[in-house]
């Protein structure tokens, strides 16, 4: 059983607002939240801010890989204490988690989430940035961002952390998690080109050699294997729900009314309609809430290459040459044995 958030029973308004929702007119921003000052200061000067606001200070950490718990982490997002903060959260019974491994549809579902909370209006999806929408349990402008959201609205968080670190902080609530999961070879190869263009994430050399240290789990965030294990092993004590990328890709209707469901929200086919539309790769392709264009180039480089690339089913097969993909497969079969019902992938 999944407990129905206030802002989804029966349609009603969130308590924030007593007009019409969705809105019928403009809403200021700090109807939402309270940074607008901070926010309007990113809108300005997009090339040197990542969140509301960057310290050019941390600039200084972007060659810094933190350790924690035997994972490497960017330390450009992560400092010992964000990481040892998120596991002392304390998350709400309505809040909403977003688990996945990087590459894996975050910023989609970011998106996607924000769209259907407020009914499919484009307010906060085309002013707040989605990393502030929905901002990462262990990054070091959390605690930021959190004190800038207004706590009436629907708390959604974001983490790339692996269920383990976070497994005790969880079990004290009723917090709904969605746990994004995507093709592994779509990911391995999404997270190639990423790090060709993130300044904090370290060269891994030509694709033969990012395989194999993505195989062996030798890269920033840890084992692709080990993350999707870890957040499925751990359903039976936290509500926990798989969504897939594919799922989203090929039955986007049906996926999202099964959120909604999950959710205990209730849209108009015409609020559908509106979700559907606007969170296309195409879309948020043009939307720089989305897009991550407001990042300065210092920092991700997207001369280089998109953040948003491709957002494609199956591109893993321009890439991998059959030796690869056998070596890859033989390791997949092998670890994912006992997980392989769970996902509608192909290996081939």
């Amino acid at each position: 059983m999944y407990l129905i958030p206030r802002w989804c029973r029966a349609r009603k308004t969130p308590k924030l607002l007593s007009m019409e929702w969705p809105p019928s007119t403009p809403i200021r921003l700090a109807t939402f939240f309270s940074w607008k000052a901070c926010f309007t200061s990113v809108r300005k000067s997009p090339s040197t801010h990542i969140g509301p606001r960057v310290p050019e200070a941390r600039m200084e950490r972007m060659n810094v890989t933190e350790i924690y718990e035997g994972i490497e982490f960017p330390g450009h997002l992560h400092s010992q204490d964000s990481m040892q903060a998120a596991t002392e959260f304390q998350f709400q019974d309505t809040d909403v988690l977003i688990a996945t491994y990087p590459k894996s549809g975050t910023t989609w579902m970011q998106e996607i989430l924000t769209l259907i909370f407020s009914k499919g209006s484009l307010e906060l999806a085309h002013t707040i940035p989605s990393w502030a929408r929905a901002p990462w349990l262990e990054h070091i402008f959390f605690n930021e961002l959190m004190a800038k959201m207004n706590p009436t609205f629907p708390r959604i968080f974001s983490t790339h952390l692996p269920s383990h670190i976070l497994a005790p902080a969880l079990k004290k609530s009723k917090v709904t998690v969605l746990y994004v999961a995507r093709h592994p070879k779509d990911v391995l190869v999404s997270f190639y080109h990423f790090h060709k263009i993130a300044k904090f994430l370290p060269d891994l050399g030509n694709f033969d050699d990012f395989l194999d240290q993505f195989l062996k789990g030798k890269v920033h965030f840890g084992s692709w294997f080990t993350h999707v294990q870890g957040w499925m092993d751990l359903r039976e004590e936290v509500n926990i729900n798989l969504i897939t990328y594919e799922d989203l890709s090929r039955e986007p209707r049906r996926t999202i009314q099964r959120l909604c469901d999950i959710l205990g929200c209730q849209l108009q086919s015409q609020e559908e309609d509106m979700i559907l539309k606007n969170c296309t790769f195409s879309a948020m392709s043009q939307n720089s809430m989305a897009n991550y264009s407001l990042v300065s180039n210092k920092i991700l480089d997207q001369t280089k290459g998109k953040f948003l690339r491709k957002g494609k089913i199956g591109d893993w097969r321009e890439h991998f040459s059959p030796e690869q993909n056998k070596k890859f497969n033989t390791i997949y079969l092998t670890k994912m044995k006992d997980y392989i019902l769970h996902f509608p992938w192909s290996l081939d």
